[in-house]
């Protein structure tokens, strides 16, 4: 199988997996709200999961896959896999025994760690102490997510991507179980919801090892404690972990600007982000998880123009997958939300400013996605360093675009500093990648990028036309919005594909071709 191929099967698996993920975590969200509302129970939680939940961004998934999987794949191109499992089994144990501390030092400080991010909750004592109770309780869920991350980082080496995909399924269905199960019988139902948070890790992680086992990895094997590679690892985490701090600042200095503006910028912002993360997750990160592997084996074995021509497919299938993405955002926007968003406080005037901010989300989301490929392309290449000195740019871009657009457009200025932001972020990326690699396949790129352009934007006046001939009006009511956004998707994605076939875009042939090959292997 090509690396196309493989890389276009394993973002189909990783998506599908996502996209699953994703709406039990809206149900997730559903339940949760259902039975805590917003009282001081709910705020507690969501204080208390915050803590590990950041540590798990910073170090986690992100850092340590990324660092991990160049790495390994390396070792087991040049000397094997016994030798690639051996730097395996010293990265487990390693990273077992520093979480297990790192769980152990944040559970007899929460009580200070609490006081930090949560100094308002001080005085109220029940809140406080719950909170504290809360954090003890969940702190562990970070050594979970640390082994699952790892366990990930292996699979994906080894070409099995399902499992590592579902893990967050698992961690969904334990939180709603816990919920509706757990909580109602508990005097304090907080308690069981964190509950559910540690048995949703411990269930992602007993997900990872039978499929580790399968792939002739084993965890309990006798074999050195600590490997050289393993220094290495440690040395590109560094420069990743501060990349994801950047990106939480940025989050941090958006979200303080909207403060200052008129209530509920906030929350404007964090509902239309929410509907942009969704594209984000299910296309653009599979996309960029399934092809660091890739990458990675053709940078170990020195193949610097199979390097180019995988991320050059990769940045035009992203593309080719999320310009018409954003183009049915940007013209359904305002059913989308009302469909999902508008019911009780969610009145029509908070759709319309959640609309506004999700259409300059919106145009930035092939840049959002971009980013993603370029930088997997800089991990595969040991390059750490470079994609975190461009975030720092990027972050100052948005700041000052930020305080330029936010007085005349308000909160909507800020989603156009963010989108504005992330291409300039994916500019420099690009050209600094053109200067590491010589030569990336930009003609190429552009040229399909024009012809995906084209047809994405037939698809919306296509989209826009037909909607406004069956309904001349947006309904209010739930059944003909449903109606509307569901014709309007899949009325639109089987024009876009009909396009893309009719001006004849590899990216769709090479779609398509994936596709019938599942079908048959399966039907066999």
């Amino acid at each position: 199988m090509s690396e196309a191929a493989r890389v276009t099967r394993a973002a189909g698996v990783v998506g599908a997996a996502t996209l699953l993920s994703r709406i039990l975590g809206f149900v997730r969200d559903v339940v949760v709200a259902w039975f805590f509302g917003a009282g001081p129970a709910a705020d507690a939680f969501f204080v208390a999961f915050r803590i590990p939940n950041l540590l798990r961004r910073l170090f986690a998934e992100g850092s340590l896959t990324v660092a991990f999987i160049p790495v390994f794949t390396e070792c087991l191109h040049k000397h094997g896999k016994k030798e690639a499992f051996k730097l395996a089994r010293s990265c487990w144990w390693i990273l077992a025994i520093v979480l297990a501390v790192v769980s152990v030092v944040g559970i007899l400080a929460s009580p200070w760690i609490v006081r930090v991010i949560a100094p308002g909750f001080r005085g109220l004592p029940d809140k406080f102490a719950l909170t504290i109770l809360l954090t003890r309780i969940m702190f562990p869920y970070i050594f979970f997510i640390g082994l699952v991350a790892l366990s990930m980082g292996i699979l994906n080496v080894l070409g099995h991507f399902a499992a590592p995909a579902l893990a967050p399924v698992m961690l969904n269905v334990a939180m709603i179980g816990a919920v509706l199960l757990v909580s109602p019988n508990l005097e304090q139902p907080a308690m069981g919801l964190a509950g559910g948070v540690i048995a949703g890790g411990v269930l992602q992680l007993a997900l990872q090892l039978p499929f580790l086992v399968r792939k002739g990895f084993h965890v309990f094997v006798r074999s050195p404690f600590y490997h050289t590679a393993v220094k290495r690892i440690a040395l590109l985490m560094t420069p990743t972990v501060f990349g994801a701090a950047v990106y939480q600042v940025n989050i941090l200095v958006g979200t303080l600007l909207a403060s200052l503006l008129p209530q509920g910028s906030v929350s404007y912002l964090y509902y239309a982000d929410r509907l942009v993360q969704f594209p984000l997750g299910v296309f653009a990160i599979a996309l960029a998880t399934a092809v660091l592997p890739s990458l990675s084996r053709q940078a170990a074995a020195g193949d610097m123009e199979g390097l180019r021509e995988s991320f050059s497919y990769a940045l035009r299938l992203v593309l080719f997958i999320t310009i018409p993405a954003l183009t049915g955002l940007i013209v359904l926007r305002v059913p989308i939300v009302q469909l999902l968003f508008q019911r009780g406080a969610f009145d029509p005037n908070t759709t319309a400013m959640t609309a506004e901010a999700l259409l300059y989300y919106a145009l930035g989301l092939w840049a959002f996605s971009g980013v993603r490929i370029v930088v997997a392309t800089f991990y595969s290449l040991q390059d750490t360093k470079t994609p975190v000195k461009i975030a720092v740019i990027s972050l100052l871009v948005n700041i000052v675009l930020s305080l330029v657009l936010m007085g005349p457009m308000r909160h909507a200025g800020l989603a156009l500093a963010t989108s504005l932001a992330s291409a300039v972020n994916l500019f420099l990326l690009v050209l600094s990648l053109k200067k590491r690699l010589g030569r990336i396949g930009a003609r190429g790129i552009l040229q399909s990028a024009g012809r995906t352009v084209a047809c994405a934007a037939l698809m919306g006046i296509g989209i826009v036309v037909v909607a406004g001939w069956m309904v001349p009006e947006v309904p209010r009511a739930p059944l003909p919005l449903l109606c509307l956004v569901s014709a309007g998707v899949a009325g639109g994605a089987l024009l876009y594909i009909g396009l893309a076939c009719l001006f004849r875009c590899p990216e769709a042939v090479a779609v398509i071709d994936i596709v019938k090959t599942t079908v048959i292997r399966r039907q066999k």
